[in-house]
């Protein structure tokens, strides 16, 4: 999770009041003492803590607040606003979403200063839309830079979006119009253009970005800037924005700096709007930026609806009610946990992903335990490969765990029989607690039309969550929040798979 340790501090500031005997002035001003400490350490500018602080304070009159009310939660529900108001630029971020239309085509320019991770980010923003649907293409018109054309060809080749560029040419603005004309005449509807940058905010720089954005007339213009320079980035901000018409911006390497809150705080500050972050050099270490589900995964709060989003970028939406059926049925074989598996790796880093269930701990996951778990999976699909078409069809866990069958598909794929064995062991609980859970969850019997069920009643659906609690492991329940985590989960599933016969409502 970006910015984890700003969470961690800020959370933990939060629930140390579950501690105190009496919530009075004295325990919010240590609370709030924490949370500006942890603020100023992200190098968010000291003007814009204060506001924070006093807009606290400001909400929250600890001697006003009517008897019976949760003053913890009064508290939280105040941090929580005050967070989104110092990371919100003003304009919703839907709006910039690139809406595709039939025959319409789309180029996007990117600028930014050297250094700022500017071309890899034109290739995750253009492997993001393409796993939307979009067809995209790079130009490459960063002619200062030597081997900018060669990293931007080799990002492309492995992303397969087709590039153009040149060596011969040095003027950024001819290269640039030829690239966004082929690609036009090729029939791409995303046509990004990377433009040069330079080691400072210079009137060269500038003039260029002006040439080649009067060459390509581009529909959206992207600023690309480095999160680690903190609250520096007001000012770079502010000067690319005065410069050309930047219509929003992408802050790169956020993955565990300490300055990256510093520089979300003072971008915002300038009224750009955030569309991305960058939290790593791999194509899927790219996230959307939304304030709100920003500050409720910073705090803990999880992103379900984030969460949902990446599953159905996987699992068609016509499949999601098949499976769902299938799983609550008791029919999971290894040919259903083979496609779960690939598409928990479609969904990106595990780190990532487990962050946006409510109530989850970063903690818990040990730092380089996404690639551990990648491998981990990819092993288990190679051992379900290894099986005959009757092995992966089969739920009879016995027969698959017969010595002459462990070690021949230990053989066919390359592992030992400890790692068969486990997968074997992973197949028996997953199958069993995904059956248990969803069955106790006593969804409708045809989960294909659930879209037309009757919502359940409040005393239905709390029976259906106290079943399911009691499915779920303790461990799983307790990383999920509880059974608030869980109803919040729940939620997020019933809105976004066309509701689970009113679960969570």
């Amino acid at each position: 999770m970006v910015l984890a340790e700003l969470g961690t501090r800020i959370s933990k500031a939060i629930s140390s009041m579950g501690q105190a005997m009496i919530i009075d002035e004295k325990v919010l001003d240590a609370v709030l003492k924490e949370i500006c400490t942890a603020l100023l350490q992200a190098d968010v500018n000291v003007k814009q803590v204060m506001n924070l602080r006093n807009g606290v304070k400001k909400r929250v009159n600890i001697v006003e607040l009517a008897a019976g009310l949760n003053k913890q939660r009064v508290i939280e529900k105040a941090v929580f606003d005050e967070l989104c108001d110092m990371l919100d630029s003003g304009v919703d971020p839907k709006k910039l979403e690139l809406k595709k239309e039939k025959g319409k085509q789309l180029t996007v320019m990117f600028v930014g200063l050297q250094g700022s991770g500017k071309t890899t980010t034109c290739t995750k923003y253009a492997y993001f839309y393409k796993k939307k649907g979009w067809k995209p293409a790079l130009v490459c018109a960063d002619t200062y830079r030597a081997g900018a054309f060669d990293q931007l060809k080799q990002n492309a080749t492995k992303a397969q979006i087709p590039f153009y560029g040149s060596y011969k040419e040095t003027d950024p603005a001819a290269i640039a119009q030829q690239g966004v004309l082929r690609f036009k005449e090729e029939g791409r509807d995303l046509i990004i253009v990377d433009t040069s940058g330079r080691h400072k905010q210079e009137a060269a720089l500038f003039e260029e970005m002006k040439q080649v954005a009067a060459a390509v007339s581009p529909e959206v213009i992207i600023f690309v800037m480095d999160g680690s320079i903190g609250q520096a980035a007001f000012d770079q901000a502010k000067a690319f924005k005065e410069a050309v018409e930047v219509g929003a911006v992408i802050i790169t390497k956020l993955d565990g700096h300490a300055k990256g809150g510093g520089a979300l705080s003072a971008v915002a500050a300038t009224k750009s709007p955030i569309i991305f972050l960058g939290t790593g050099e791999h194509m899927d270490q790219f996230e959307s930026f939304e304030t709100k589900r920003f500050v409720q995964r910073l705090l803990g709060k999880g992103d379900v609806s984030g969460l949902m989003d990446k599953i159905q970028d996987v699992i068609p939406e016509d499949k999601q009610p098949e499976l769902l059926d299938t799983i609550s049925k008791g029919n999971v074989t290894m040919r259903v946990l083979k496609d779960m598996f690939e598409s928990v790796l479609e969904l990106g880093p595990m780190s990532q992903m487990m962050s946006m269930l409510p109530g989850f701990n970063s903690d818990l996951l040990p730092k380089g335990n996404d690639k551990q778990s990648q491998m981990m999976i990819r092993r288990y699909i190679t051992i379900i490969e290894s099986m005959t078409d009757k092995e992966m069809d089969s739920n009879n866990i016995k027969t698959l765990q017969e010595p002459s069958r462990v070690n021949r598909l230990a053989r066919g794929s390359g592992s030992s029989p400890q790692q068969v064995l486990a997968l074997l062991e992973s197949y028996k609980h997953y199958s069993k607690y995904a059956t248990q859970a969803l069955k106790a969850a006593n969804l409708p019997k045809n989960l294909k039309s659930m879209k037309g069920d009757v919502p359940m009643n409040p005393r239905q659906m709390q029976q259906a969550l106290g079943k399911m609690s009691r499915a779920l492991p303790p461990q799983l329940l307790q990383q999920l929040g509880g059974v608030g985590g869980l109803q919040s989960l729940m939620k997020g599933l019933d809105g976004k798979l066309g509701g689970l016969g009113g679960l969570g409502k």
